[in-house]
C-alpha cells in the first residue's frame, strides 16, 4: 500500500472508534443544604477567662521566738475571728516579763526616792542650811528617775506583748489551709515563720484581664442595653462547664490599660455561700449586656475552620459555591454569632459541606424543600408497594 493509502485508512479506523464510543454522561451537580441569612436580635454578652481570688488572703505568723507547744485548728476547716489556732512555748517570754516587772519595780524605788530627796532638801536649801548644788542634783535624779520608770513600762508592755504572741489566734473570718509547721518546732528565728494562711471565701472574687478591643465592644452593648456596669450580671462558668448558681456583678475596673499587655484589668464579685469556689480555680465570666439588634446567627456546622481561620460556603444566585471567610463571635446554643463576613439575605451551606469546592455549581435545596421530596417519594413507594399507580403531580 501507498503512504497516502495507509493514512486514510488510519483516519478511517480513527474516526470509526471515535463514533463507537458513546459521550459519558454529566455528572448531575450535588445537593446541599441551604439556608438564608437573616438579621434577628441576638442576646449581647461578653466573655471573659479569668481566675478566682479571696478578697482576704492573711497569712498567720509567728512573731516571736519560739517552740510550737499546740496545734489546736483542724486543717481545711472554717475557723471564726479570735479563735485559737497555735499555743506556742512563753516559759522564756514569761521569764523576761519578770525581770522587766523587776526592773519597774525598781525604777519606781528609785524615783520615791528621788522624790523624797527633792522634799527634805527644798526647806533646807531655802535656809541655806545645804549648798544649792544637793538640791539642784536631787531635782535631775527626780527626772532621771522619771526616764527610767517610763523605759522599765515599755520594756514591760513589749514583754507583755511577746507573751501575747505565743497565743496565736486567726484574725479573720475564713477557711484556713494547711498547718506549715509541726509541733516542737522552733518558728520566728531571724524572720516570722508562716504557720498557716486564712482566706475569705465568701464572696470570692474573679480577676480577669479584657483586651482593649472586648472592652470597647462590652462597653458598646452595655451603653446601648442602658445599664450601669454595677447592674450588669455576670454568670460564672466553672471548669466542668456548670455555671455558679449566683449571679455576680463587676465591682471594680481599673483605671488604665497596661501597656504592656494591652489589657485592662477587672474584679468581680459572686456569692459563695456553699464554699464552694475556691481561689486560684480558672473560670469564664459571662455578661449579660441586653440584646444585639440585627444579628447573625448561624448553625455552628455550617462553619468550617482550616489553618486557625473561619469560612462558611455562600451560593451566589447562580448556584455556585464561594468560600467565603468570615469573623465568628461567641456561641449562643447550637449557633455562632456571625460579627464579619455575610449579610442578610444571602445563602449558606448548612449541611453537605463536604461536597462542594470554590465556583462549583450545586443543587441548593432547603431543609423544608429535602423533607417535602421525601415525602413525595416515600407516597409513591408506598402507593407502588399497594399496586397502585403513583399519580404525577
Amino acid at each position: 500500500m501507498t503512504p497516502s493509502l495507509l493514512a486514510l485508512l488510519a483516519a478511517g479506523l480513527t474516526i470509526t472508534a471515535t463514533s463507537c464510543k458513546k459521550a459519558a454522561p454529566a455528572a448531575p451537580p450535588p445537593t446541599v443544604v441551604v439556608m438564608d441569612v437573616a438579621a434577628t436580635n441576638a442576646p449581647a454578652s461578653a466573655e471573659f477567662i479569668g481566675q478566682l481570688d479571696s478578697p482576704q488572703n492573711v497569712e498567720v505568723r509567728a512573731r516571736v521566738e519560739a517552740f510550737v507547744d499546740k496545734i489546736i485548728f483542724t486543717e481545711g476547716t472554717e475557723v471564726k475571728e479570735g479563735d485559737p489556732l497555735f499555743k506556742l512555748d512563753d516559759k522564756p517570754l514569761q521569764e523576761k516579763l519578770a525581770a522587766a516587772n523587776g526592773s519597774l519595780a525598781e525604777a519606781r524605788a528609785a524615783l520615791n526616792k528621788y522624790e523624797k530627796d527633792v522634799a527634805r532638801l527644798t526647806p533646807l536649801a531655802e535656809k541655806k542650811a545645804v549648798p544649792q548644788q544637793d538640791l539642784d542634783n536631787a531635782i535631775a535624779y527626780v527626772d532621771v528617775g522619771k526616764a527610767a520608770v517610763l523605759s522599765a513600762e515599755a520594756n514591760v508592755q513589749s514583754a507583755v506583748l511577746d507573751v501575747g504572741y505565743c497565743d496565736v489566734r486567726a484574725p479573720i473570718s475564713g477557711m484556713i489551709g494547711a498547718k506549715m509547721v509541726q509541733m516542737g518546732e522552733l518558728v520566728g528565728k531571724g524572720s516570722p515563720t508562716l504557720l498557716a494562711t486564712i482566706s475569705q471565701l465568701d464572696p470570692i472574687w474573679f480577676y480577669c484581664n479584657v483586651s482593649e478591643v472586648d472592652y470597647l465592644r462590652a462597653e458598646a452593648d452595655r451603653l446601648r442595653s442602658g445599664k450601669h456596669i454595677e447592674d450588669v450580671p455576670i454568670t460564672l462558668i466553672l471548669s466542668d462547664g456548670s455555671a455558679h448558681p449566683e449571679k455576680g456583678n463587676v465591682i471594680f475596673v481599673d483605671r488604665a490599660v497596661d501597656p504592656k499587655t494591652g489589657t485592662l484589668r477587672m474584679r468581680a464579685a459572686f456569692a459563695n455561700p456553699q464554699r464552694l469556689l475556691r481561689p486560684g480555680m480558672f473560670a469564664r465570666a459571662i455578661a449579660d449586656l441586653g440584646v444585639r439588634p440585627d444579628s447573625i446567627l448561624v448553625p455552628e456546622r455550617a462553619v468550617a475552620e482550616l489553618q486557625g481561620k473561619n469560612f462558611v460556603w455562600v451560593i451566589s444566585p447562580d448556584n455556585k459555591a464561594v468560600q467565603r471567610p468570615v469573623a465568628v463571635g461567641r456561641q449562643i446554643g447550637e449557633k455562632l454569632l456571625i460579627t464579619e463576613g455575610l449579610k442578610p439575605g444571602e445563602r449558606i451551606v448548612v449541611e453537605g459541606l463536604q461536597k462542594v469546592r470554590d465556583g462549583l455549581t450545586v443543587k441548593p435545596m432547603t431543609a423544608e424543600e429535602i423533607k417535602a421530596a421525601e415525602l413525595v417519594a416515600k407516597a409513591a413507594e408506598d402507593a407502588k408497594a399497594a399496586g397502585a399507580k403513583p399519580t404525577k403531580e
